[in-house]
């Protein structure tokens, strides 16, 4: 099917920039754009379909490129006892944390864990995101990971949306394992990794680099398996302390290094030379009620990309609007709006490794766009919540969520 898309205005996102076409068209061919344009250059041709997007302002499908949105239960109950002044430490040695989501993961059965995990991201698909990521972790043994993994694949085939798999594994240490982190990393290199990826359910790798998960050393142990399975990596680091865990990422071509409050300038200067993504996570910030901003000015004068994302997990980031998100990487991060649109469409595919196919509007990329009805790209990050009128292009394909 050729279908042209006319009477709008587009932001393509060129190269981190609004990059407005005023007045323009948009032909798509099957699941690709096949022309891009200012309206009065468009060429002669037979369209099966002509849709007309009444001075819409068109950009590129949203990429939310850090969830964790496949999880049993949640912990509504630890926020609330945070809130009267019961420590995180204490509610860990209660059996909270990290340890009460892996029990329920561990408990969930396959269709529970989908179930839950299709109505949150179908919240993230009404808000515009047209590619996610999704990280195992939680299972934290091979059977608990693998049917997390599983369920991170069905998303994409039930739902309208690319749905990209990382397997965190190296994301705490499991009780069967305790005060044995090196010998549950090995078993992650050496038994867990490579079945996974032998039974096609891994896109990426990643790990946490902090002093209470895994450190460096691990941490590399990791990267260097992934590496041998071609698997590129990321990394949660530098997000309660300095351990140089974004450069080690860096080292080792990293996709993206993700959180970085901590990060320090040598940091910020292996990441700008092997293109590695800083993936800001506002939602984690501002719910741990942070302080220490990650080093705004280094970033953008190293010209390291920065993307956003929605961090959605059930412990410190119960995010189900991405777009929301755009706000608070202004407020709380300083970015502009130009900033924030460009960290949730191009930078956050860079952060994918999808830069050739998706994240902007140019001719032979797919066709994923959302039609706004605003009056300046500036109001997607403008506005505080709500449900903004769009209409959704998934690959070529107008879709209703």
């Amino acid at each position: 099917m050729k279908k042209l898309w006319h009477n709008c205005h587009v932001a393509t996102m060129q190269n981190g920039r609004y990059s407005m076409i005023e007045n323009a068209a948009i032909v798509t061919l099957g699941n690709k754009i096949d022309w891009i344009g200012d309206q009065q250059d468009l060429p002669e041709a037979q369209y099966d379909e002509t849709i007309d997007l009444q001075q819409a302002w068109v950009t590129p499908g949203f990429i939310d490129c850090h969830t964790h949105s496949v999880f049993g239960g949640n912990r509504s109950v630890e926020f609330e006892k945070r809130l009267q002044g019961v420590s995180y430490a204490e509610i860990a040695a209660q059996g909270g944390g990290i340890a009460s989501t892996v029990r329920a993961t561990r408990e969930a059965t396959e269709e529970q864990l989908l179930n839950s995990a299709l109505r949150r991201v179908k919240s993230l698909l009404k808000d515009g995101v047209t590619t996610i990521e999704i990280k195992s972790g939680y299972g934290l043994d091979y059977i608990n990971e693998r049917k997390m993994l599983r369920v991170i694949r069905e998303i994409g085939q039930r739902l309208p949306i690319t749905v990209k798999s990382t397997c965190l594994a190296a994301h705490a240490l499991p009780p069967e394992y305790h005060e044995q982190s090196d010998a549950y990393i090995e078993h992650i290199c050496t038994e867990m990794l490579p079945k996974l990826h032998q039974e096609g359910l891994v896109d990426a790798v990643d790990a946490f680099c902090e002093y209470l998960a895994f450190s460096p050393e691990q941490v590399e142990r990791v990267f260097k398996t992934a590496q041998s399975l071609n698997l590129p990596v990321k990394i949660h680091a530098e997000q309660l302390s300095s351990l140089a865990g974004s450069s080690l990422a860096a080292r080792y071509q990293a996709l993206s290094a993700d959180h970085l409050e901590y990060i320090t300038e040598d940091d910020v200067k292996a990441m700008a030379a092997s293109g590695t993504v800083a993936v800001l996570l506002p939602g984690a910030f501002y719910f741990l009620r942070e302080t220490k901003l990650p080093l705004m000015d280094l970033l953008k004068q190293h010209q390291v990309r920065i993307a956003l994302s929605t961090d959605l997990n059930p412990g410190t980031s119960p995010v189900l609007s991405l777009r929301l998100m755009l706000n608070m990487g202004s407020t709380l991060f300083r970015l502009t709006p130009e900033e924030t649109l460009a960290g949730v469409t191009i930078h956050a595919a860079h952060a994918l490794g999808l830069q050739d196919s998706h994240g902007s509007l140019v001719q032979g990329k797919v066709a994923d766009f959302i039609a706004w009805e605003i009056e300046h790209p500036s109001e997607l990050t403008y506005w505080l919540g709500g449900d903004l009128s769009k209409r959704i292009v998934y690959q070529g394909q107008e879709i209703s969520v």
